[in-house]
């Protein structure tokens, strides 16, 4: 039997969430919790045993498989397999290929994660005739990727997009890459989620000071019920975030005028009607005039899919 199978797993900071495909549609998916320590030795297993779980509930073997394609919080190298820095994975040099492939009898493939989420989203009907635009994830970190003429632009080093480390706020809040004031460590979930803590330990009242008392995580759906009961707090601690994201936004595009800048994750997904119009607020307010105008700023409709719909591509480019 040819091998028509694909895994694709989006390796984010809280999560796994694994895809099975079979040319091109996603049949099936697993997701488990992230479980990572710097230079972890036991996450490829990790990875391996996500993989095997997902073919044997859907009764497919390895010989099945084209390939395991991973989507990868960080900076990547391609040629060699190795995930050179994930901050909010907590490893650096770290040989996911080689560790998995000790375990797996197919190929596998690593890339940025939003790198892979926009391969995915470039394939959708609504974009896939843009030939200059920008994808920004907002969730555990913000990451980016760059579509020039059609294509995803990596650089020189394979890096190129890592816009969540821009220096957005020179005196800010230490970021997990260890500079001050990177875009991610002003305007994350991660950020908003540090902001709307320490408030609540200084004495400002909100309503999920509860879930703190209760030793519960703050998630993106939580910040979202906040701000639907009009939580003070996080509505102004999110706004400001957005602020920060439409002006960073802006800044981009007047540099490369873009016609397209999807925004995504999973912060985006669960607050899309709140976060959205602030956002392009901000972009239009710090934006020149005809760069605004000729730009089309959007959020991405496939939601966690994006990234899983983008091993699909990046197999065709590599395989």
């Amino acid at each position: 039997m040819n091998a028509e199978y694909l895994v694709t797993i989006d390796m984010g900071g809280t999560k796994s969430l694994a895809a099975l495909s079979h040319k091109g549609e996603i049949v099936g998916r697993l997701k488990r919790p992230t479980n990572v320590g710097e230079k972890s030795p036991d996450y490829g297993v990790e990875l391996v045993d996500l993989t095997k779980a997902l073919l044997a509930e859907h009764g497919v073997g390895e010989d099945d498989l084209r390939a395991v394609c991973l989507g990868v919080p960080g900076s990547v190298d391609q040629r060699t397999g190795v995930i050179g820095v994930a901050p909010n994975l907590g490893i650096t040099d770290y040989p996911i290929r080689d560790e998995m492939a000790k375990r797996l009898s197919v190929p596998v493939l690593i890339e940025n994660d939003v790198n892979i989420a926009a391969l995915g989203i470039m394939a959708e009907g609504s974009v896939q005739k843009t030939r200059h635009a920008l994808v920004v994830f907002v969730g555990t970190g913000i990451g980016g990727a760059l579509i020039i003429d059609g294509k995803l632009y990596r650089g020189a080093s394979n890096f190129a997009g890592e816009i969540g480390h821009m220096r957005v706020r020179p005196d800010g809040p230490k970021c997990g890459c260890g500079a001050k004031g990177c875009f991610e460590a002003v305007a994350s979930k991660t950020a908003i989620i540090r902001d709307v803590v320490a408030a609540i330990e200084d004495g400002k009242k909100s309503v999920l000071k509860e879930r703190l008392d209760a030793g519960k995580r703050i998630k993106s759906k939580a910040i979202a019920k906040a701000i639907a009961s009009d939580d003070k707090l996080t509505v102004k601690t999110v706004a400001d975030a957005c602020d920060v994201i439409g002006e960073t936004l802006a800044s981009v595009n007047n540099l490369l005028n873009l016609e397209t800048i999807v925004l995504g994750g999973g912060l985006v997904e669960a607050n899309e009607e709140f976060m959205l119009p602030i956002i392009r607020e901000a972009f239009e307010r710090e934006s020149l005039k005809d760069f605004a105008e000729s730009c089309d700023l959007r959020a991405t409709a496939l939601g966690d899919d994006a990234p899983l719909l983008g091993g699909e591509p990046l197999a065709s480019e590599y395989l």
